[in-house]
């Protein structure tokens, strides 16, 4: 293809395959697909929600054969996503129809948290509370065998099963009291496994640990940050006109022929920039940390301290829950819910399948120059203070 009538090749600027790029609608991270089922495996979860907290670094020796890096150590980025445990609350059953699957039936858990009961109020102090109290005034055989003869119906005719899972977010330092909902599809084994595991899991917590484990690959989904209405120049990242162009030079000079007589889809236009629905893949697992533990210490830096930095992660807080870390940047801003669920198109490369050995976790403060690893280093370098002194001739 030859372009006609012009001194230099210009490629456009930006991808069209995210158009339209406004605001979502899905602030929580939506799953529209889900790994491909292997009967053949025991039966687990595909999928967990996670809060991101922020960023450090790590440095760990490279094992890449071929690389200019192997065996040396090196630094790398890495994002720490919170992830309190998930409480179990329903069973949906799917079946397969000729435009895709249906869902044809739906189970509740007896005892529902006051945190999931929110999502379903606007307005939690002026409601009637009313939802689910009828289900909730069956007696325990009435329950136990509509349990059953829905859970039966599902193992007659569904073909694939989904948890309906709920966010404890009371126990984060988040300003929220509503739990996040989503669906989590179980895969492995056959339907009738399926909805037993199910079935098991109701009213019970599931940790990450028991989801996702250290070197795999996940799928982040998640809402970029929003930079509200921006120009061509940064949304599309063309190129800036000549100094002395008339009415300013961040512009597109020419956006389209006289005929037809409308502007193109294509062209790049001012308008909304970030706070969109995006799903990066193949992110790597560095660490699945445990609360209440040293999880910021490593085999080679024996210090005992915890994941969160000094002063805590900015805008953030304390780690006090469990923890994933993250090879590189995350979508989203901090706070906000990621969703982390089994990779789709599993990675084959050599980065996914090296074995990770961290040597050093950083957690001098994100606020400043960080100086120190710990609290009690710092104690140590700069001695007694006066401020030290003066509590002692308080007390």
């Amino acid at each position: 293809y030859k372009m006609s009538h012009r001194k230099f090749e210009a490629p456009r600027h930006g991808s069209l395959g995210f158009l339209p790029k406004k605001r979502t609608k899905h602030h929580k991270g939506r799953i529209r697909s889900f790994p491909v089922d292997d009967q053949s495996a025991p039966c687990h979860f595909t999928a967990f929600p996670t809060y991101k907290a922020g960023m450090t670094h790590v440095v760990r020796d490279v094992f890449k054969l071929g690389s200019g890096v192997h065996k040396k150590e090196v630094v790398e980025a890495v994002t720490i996503l919170e992830a309190p445990a998930i409480v179990v609350v329903g069973i949906v059953g799917y079946v397969s129809t000729p435009t895709g699957i249906r869902a044809m039936n739906t189970v509740w858990a007896s005892h529902l948290s006051e945190e999931l009961l929110r999502r379903f109020y606007k307005n939690w102090y002026r409601a009637k509370k009313k939802a689910f109290t009828t289900f909730q005034a069956m007696t325990e055989e009435e329950r136990a065998k509509y349990l059953e003869t829905e859970l039966n119906r599902m193992k007659k005719y569904c073909s694939s099963i989904r948890v309906i899972c709920h966010t404890q977010v009371k126990k984060l330092n988040l300003r929220q009291k509503k739990a996040h909902v989503l669906e989590i599809q179980i895969n492995g084994g056959s339907i009738e496994d399926k909805v037993d595991f199910a079935a098991g899991w109701l009213e019970r917590e599931v940790t990450v640990d028991e989801v996702f484990e250290m070197n795999e690959c996940v799928d982040a989904i998640g809402v970029s940050k929003g930079h509200g209405f921006e120009g061509v120049t940064t949304r599309w990242g063309t190129t800036r006109l000549p100094r002395k162009t008339h009415k300013g030079l961040r512009k597109v000079a020419c956006i389209g022929a006289w005929h037809p007589a409308n502007v193109q889809f294509s062209v790049a236009r001012a308008g909304q920039h970030g706070y969109h629905h995006r799903t990066e893949m193949n992110k790597k697992i560095y660490r699945v940390g445990k609360a209440d533990t040293n999880n910021g210490t490593t085999d080679f830096d024996i210090t005992e301290k915890k994941i969160t930095p000094m002063g805590g992660f900015p805008h953030y807080g304390e780690i006090n829950e469990d923890f994933i870390m993250i090879k590189g940047p995350c979508v989203g801003t901090r706070k906000r819910i990621v969703t982390l669920r089994k990779q789709v198109k599993p990675a084959t490369g050599i980065d996914a399948n090296e074995d990770i050995t961290l040597k050093f976790i950083d957690t001098a403060s994100k606020f400043g120059h960080g100086r120190f690893q710990t609290f009690e280093e710092k104690r140590k370098f700069l001695g007694p203070l006066k401020r030290d002194y003066n509590k002692e001739v308080e007390e």
